[in-house]
């Protein structure tokens, strides 16, 4: 007698646990994947590069300014304008600051000058490339939520009222998956959502074009999960 009550509320209890886990996932895996929680606090840690996948949910990230390519040219920019600066003081003080650069037979005016301005130009430009970098403008993540019925495209940019760009639709809405692609000297390939009633909102990061491999991948995945036709391909 006594072994028979103890058997009915476990279960009710893990069908309570099952019903509350399948409603708090999304939301969950979002606030810990991207650092949601950490926006009410006023902390910018960027977005983590996970990917995730499921019935429900479809969170891709994307990549900001924290690129390779981004932290090799501001590098280089900074080593540069240096140099320039370092050979323009030199010659202005007839001295040379650095013992590897020889500045002797550089007169002031004008080389020293000329040197002087593309250091100053180097160091304003490698300035706003390490910011960007240290902000990591355009990061964030693309978000479908079939349990929610949502659209969520969540950027970071420069510091302000547009710091966190939160743009948040109806997955109803959401009509096709575009891909433009573009060749040349300036390639692009990026994939759009059109949406009714609004412009189409880009997915893919810009500045790093994707190869067409990605690009036919990622739309492909996009418009089986959201049950929509492919334009472009």
């Amino acid at each position: 007698m006594m072994g028979g009550s103890p058997i009915v509320a476990p279960r009710r209890a893990t069908k309570a646990t099952q019903t509350m886990t399948r409603r708090t996932t999304p939301t969950t895996i979002t606030r810990a994947l991207f650092n949601s929680s950490n926006d009410s606090q006023g902390k910018d840690n960027g977005a983590t590069a996970t990917r995730v996948s499921t019935d429900a949910v479809m969170i891709d990230p994307v990549v900001g300014a924290k690129r390779f390519s981004n932290y090799f040219w501001a590098g280089v920019v900074t080593a540069g304008s240096t140099g320039f600066l370092l050979t323009g003081a030199s010659a202005y003080l007839h001295h040379n600051l650095v013992f590897f650069l020889d500045a002797s037979e550089i007169k002031f005016f004008p080389q020293g000058l000329v040197m002087s301005f593309y250091g100053v130009a180097g160091a304003l430009l490698s300035t706003y490339l390490w910011l960007t970098i240290t902000w990591d403008v355009g990061a964030g993540y693309n978000e479908f939520n079939k349990d929610e019925g949502i659209m969520r495209i969540f950027r970071y940019g420069f510091p302000g009222k547009n710091r966190r760009i939160n743009l948040v639709s109806d997955l109803a809405d959401v009509q096709a998956v575009r891909v433009e692609i573009s060749e040349g000297v300036n390639p692009r390939r990026v994939v759009y959502v059109r949406c009714k009633g609004k412009r189409d909102i880009p997915l893919t990061r810009i500045g790093q074009p994707l190869t067409l491999a990605e690009v036919e991948s990622r739309a492909a995945e996009l418009a089986k999960f959201l049950q929509v036709p492919i334009e472009g391909l």
